[in-house]
This record gives C-alpha cells, structure tokens and sequence, in this order.
C-alpha cells in the first residue's frame, strides 16, 4: 500500500509547493504592477518586484538578467527568474555580519559597518546606511545589533508577502463573486482519506523538454473547455500551390525581409506598402531566401525545411490612416506550400495595401542551444593589421545579401538604415552616409559588398581588436557565439500583377504588431470554431484548424479581466508558439488576445491537438 501511495503524496506535496510559489509569484508582482500583462521596464523595477518577492539580488545578478539587449520583461520571465534566486535567508545574513564580527558580540560599531559596506563590494550609499542606523530597535550606543537586525529583516520580508499574498486572495474572491459565484468564497479542494490510484504521466514527445514556467497544478481552475484534432502527415501533392496560368507574363515586384526572434520571445519583421492604381488580378508570395551556397564553418548555407518557419502574408487597406482598419478588406491569406512557398490569388481595387508578413514563431523558437566553442571574428596578420576571419566574412555576406532589399547587389541609404535601426535603433543621415561614401567602396553612391565589409573591419579597428560591438551586431541580426543563424530567418516577398507593375516599398510601422494581432484575431474569429468556457459564457475560446496548423483566440466579453490556464500536455508531436506545453494567459475586460498557434513537430507524421483552457481565480 504505502509503495502505491508515496508516488501520489510526493506528486501531491509537489504541486502544493508549485501553487504556493505561482500564488507568491503573482503576489509580489501585483505589489507592484496592476496587472500581470505589464512587462517589467527598467533595472529598478526588477530590483523592486524581487524585493517584493523576498529576494535580495545583488548588482551583479540584476545585470546578468537585464543585459545591454533587454528592453523589457514579463510575468514569465519574471517566474523563471524568481526559482534562480534563493529567499532572504536569516542563517546566511547572520554568517556574513559574524564575518564583520570576530569576537562574536552579535553587534558591529557604526563606524566599521560604514567602512565595509561603502568600500567593499557592492558598496552602499551614506543614505541607505543612515536609513539602517535610524532603527531604534537595532541600534545602541553607535553600535548595531545584527542579530536583531536579521530577524526584524526577514521577518518584515515574511509580513509583506503574508500582505501581497492576502490581498491577492481578496481580489480573487471579490472576481469570484462578480462572475456569480453563489458561494462566498472560493471552493476548497478536498482532500481524499484513502490513498488515490497513481495517475498516468502524459508522454511527452522527445523533441519537447521545454519546462512550463508556470506549473499546471499552481492554480484552482473553475471550468474548463477541451479541444482536441487529430491530423494526418502531410503530403506535397494535397497542399501544392497552384499558379496562375501565364505568370511568367506577369509584371513583379520583389522584396527581402527577414523574421527576427527577440529576447521576449517575440518577432518582429518589415512591413511593406504596395500601391494599385487599378483594379487587377494579382499572385503574392512569400518565401525563405536562399543565401549565397558555401560551405563555411557555421555558416547557413541554405534554409532547409526543418529551420523554416512557416510563413503567412496578411494583407489590410487602411482608411485614412494606418490604425484605421476597413475590415472588408482584412483577411487572413488562402496559403498553400510547395516547397517551402506560400501564395495567394485575388482581385484587388485601387488603393493603398499593407502587406505584413507573419510566422507563429512556432519553427523559429526553440533554436536556442549552448555554445560549444566562440567562433573567432578577426586576427592580426603578419603585418600586424587587423583582419576579419572567413568564418566572419561569410556571416557578413549573408546579413549584406539580408539587407540588400531590392538584391541589385548595392546597400541605398534606406536598406543601410533598416540595418541600423535593427542592430543600434539609430539612423544614419545625409552628413554621415556621405563620409561613409567617401571612405568605403560604393557605387553609384550606393555601398558595395566590399564596403560593408570595410566598414565593419573599420568598427574592430576602432575598438583594437576588440570584438564586444562586432557580437552586438551579429547577435542582433540572429546569430549566435557559434556565428549560426538561430534567431532569423530571411525571406522573399514578391507580388505579381497581370495589368501593370505594382509599387513594393518597405515601411517600418511602430503599430506593424498591435495592427497584426487584431489581424490574426478577427481571422481567427471569423473562421475558426467558437466554444464558450463552461460557466463563463463571456468567455470564448475561437479555434482555427487548417491543413498546416491550429490557432486559438480569447474573447473575453465580460467587464472584469480573466487569468485563462492552457494545458496541452495530452498534445502529441505538437509545437506551440509559445514554446511551453502548460501557460496561463491574463485577458483584459472586453479585449480579444491571440491564445497560441500549435504546429506538428515533424511535419511528416500523424499529430494530435489536445488542449483544455480553464478559468484560474
């Protein structure tokens, strides 16, 4: 009895342990945040929520966490960092003042407290020593009593988060309350006498060992509503993308772009403008580029079908201006593959058109992988010079063949500028593009192949060989220490038109992401399945199921904001573009909000979607 019954108390104390943690996690967080969906903006607000959390990081940590990349974090992030750092600790506090403290009084002179804490170290401020000093409690006599110190330290530690921790709860039953409840409180679990049968462990697939940052069990779940498919492999016959008939004839206009996998786990890529004077018949493609073949250590040769993301091409006409959507004219693309191509084919009006490029980010995540060894970027030659290493040449060929937009060969001041933005987010204006001419191989005041590489070996000269800036570059662009292309995946836009040759540019649209998920949800909503959690109408869950994947909108309809938990653990040879099996979701009142996108791990083989969505209070 006892051997069948310890795996279930240990799986029980386990997922004890986990809600605590999440319930903390959102405690400390909504101390300072009013809602979980705000990210995490600057050093001092992460110094501060950890505090809040009980945690007392040092500098150097806090830098490790927010690097020079990093504009912002989020409740998940937030979560994976909490379990890295340990709680204030009374017996650690009390081990490094007794360092200070050799005869073991238990109490340090305020004048050998301030020479230590502001010379040594992460050194303290007169303020915050003095704020130390003021305790009355503590202190006697010009002299510190640490040992009281500690415990009124953690202790006050324990009273703040025993108070985010009880206002949380409150704010949970208040919510409860306002869906309906007729209970006063939440419903307590209950608590089985006799020990249960042991459940089975949903299998996972070997390719997905990614943990959930937030653990299935640190909920209580009101209602849940399932999803579940079944799909076949795919075959090139049944998903082959027909051309129009004659297209060779047709006038086209192409253009590169590339998806880029940020720190926060989103993509961003180019947006373009294209311009029909009349009405026509017109063929739009999207499709990976295939960089210059060579052979190069570490270098992408080709992108195979494996790295590929798969790819989508959204297409909107805005009324008077680009945040005003005319949704007659929104709509998610007929895609269809073939070899790696994706199309659509219609008729359009006159007018202005947004293209923006789309990937679920469900093949592009997961490419991160330690490094084994740091490729070398330049040397000095037997002259004493600096020079770029081939492995590095090559990776510059490709980001050159990646910003060479319009692929005549030549970088205009546009296309240098979209690299710049990207790798520094600055511009570069007339004055410096023209002594960037007149020092570097151009032609037709445009910069060559050669010149970009001089230009860069101009940056490892300027920093004596020094490679710091070189990586900035590299690692913005997609790449890894490695000189791999992990994080990026470039691609062709090219439109065709029977009547005319269509107008291409690229635009950077500082909405392009706010425009694109009201796209994807109204393509979602009008398409897909719609299933209301159970005891929620207000609540809706939209599910769209195509050949070559599955997409889940939240429509939260109601006037109080939902925290929705996703469990897709029973999934079987499934990605999710959230790059977890198990997540939870914060729904403001009245919004709509991407769920996720599942696509099949291996595209070859039967995949199976199995998805619950619950409501956490």
């Amino acid at each position: 009895m006892w051997s069948q019954c310890a795996p279930a108390q240990t799986q029980s104390s386990q997922h004890r342990e986990d809600e605590l943690f999440y319930t903390r996690c959102r405690a400390a967080y909504l101390s300072v945040f009013k809602s979980s969906l705000t990210d995490i903006t600057s050093k001092e607000q992460l110094c501060v929520v950890l505090q809040q959390a009980g945690r007392n990081p040092s500098q150097q940590a806090i830098n490790n966490y927010w690097t020079p990349r990093t504009t912002k974090l989020n409740f998940d992030d937030f979560c994976e960092i909490l379990k890295k750092e340990s709680e204030t600790d009374e017996s650690e506090l009390l081990k490094t003042f007794g360092k200070m403290d050799p005869r073991g009084s238990g109490c340090i002179s305020h004048g050998d407290l301030c020479r230590v804490l502001t010379s040594r170290g992460e050194k303290m401020s007169p303020e915050e020593l003095n704020g130390i000093f003021s305790l009355r409690e503590v202190n006697s006599d010009g002299k510190l009593d640490y040992i009281k110190f500690c415990r009124l330290l953690v202790a006050t530690v324990e009273q703040c988060q025993a108070a985010a921790v009880e206002r949380l709860e409150a704010d949970a039953r208040q919510k409860w309350q306002n869906f309906g409840s007729q209970s006063e409180g939440s419903p307590k679990r209950s608590v089985p006498q006799t020990c249960p049968p042991v459940p089975e462990i949903p299998q996972k697939s070997e390719t997905d060992t990614r943990p959930s940052s937030r653990p299935s069990s640190a909920r209580t779940r009101r209602s849940s509503v399932s999803n579940a498919v079944t799909v076949g492999g795919s075959s090139a016959k049944s998903s082959r993308l027909v051309e129009p008939k004659s297209l060779q004839d047709w006038h086209c206009s192409s253009l590169k772009g590339c998806f880029f996998l940020e720190e926060d786990g989103g993509i961003v890529s180019l947006q373009y403008r294209l311009r029909v004077p009349q009405a026509t018949s017109v063929f739009l493609t999207i499709q990976p580029l295939n960089l210059s073949q060579a052979d190069g250590k570490g270098r992408l040769a080709c992108l195979t079908r494996s790295r590929c993301p798969d790819s989508h091409l959204h297409l909107l006409k805005p009324r008077e201006n680009i945040h005003a959507l005319h949704p007659p004219a929104l709509w998610l693309t007929k895609a269809a593959v073939d070899r790696q191509k994706f199309g659509w084919k219609g008729e359009l009006s006159a007018g202005t058109y947004y293209i923006l490029p789309f990937t679920t980010g469900c093949r592009l995540k997961g490419q991160r992988k330690p490094v084994a060894k740091v490729a070398q970027l330049v040397y000095r030659g037997e002259s004493g010079e600096l020079v770029l290493t081939k492995e590095f040449r090559a990776a510059l060929s490709d980001i050159f063949e990646i910003i060479d937009l319009d692929g005549n060969g030549l970088l205009s001041l546009e296309e240098y500028n979209f690299f710049e933005q990207r790798t520094s987010g600055e511009k570069c204006d007339e004055d410096a593009w023209a002594i960037c001419r007149e020092n570097f191989d151009t032609k037709r005041n445009e910069l060559t192949r050669q010149g970009f590489m001089e230009l860069n070996l101009m940056e490892a000269n300027d920093r004596e060989g020094d490679p710091s800036d070189l990586w900035v570059t590299l690692e913005s662009m997609g790449y890894n220490r490695a000189l791999e292309m992990v994080e990026a995946c470039p691609f062709t836009v090219s439109v065709y038109t029977e009547a005319f040759k269509p107008t291409l540019q690229p635009v950077s649209l500082e909405s392009g992401h706010k425009i694109l998920n009201t796209a994807l949800c109204q393509s979602v909503i009008a398409k897909g399945e719609a299933r209301p959690i159970k005891g929620h109408q207000a609540v809706v869950v939209y599910t769209y199921r195509s050949e070559a994947r599955i997409s889940s909108v939240i429509s939260n309809k109601s006037n109080q904001k939902v925290i929705v938990h996703v469990n897709n653990e029973q999934s079987k040879n499934c990605t999710s573009s959230r790059g977890m099996n198990v997540f939870a979701v914060e729904v403001p009142a009245r919004t709509k909000m991407v769920c996720q996108h599942i696509m099949p791990t291996n595209e070859k083989q039967e995949w199976s979607y199995s998805c619950v969505e619950s409501i956490v209070m």
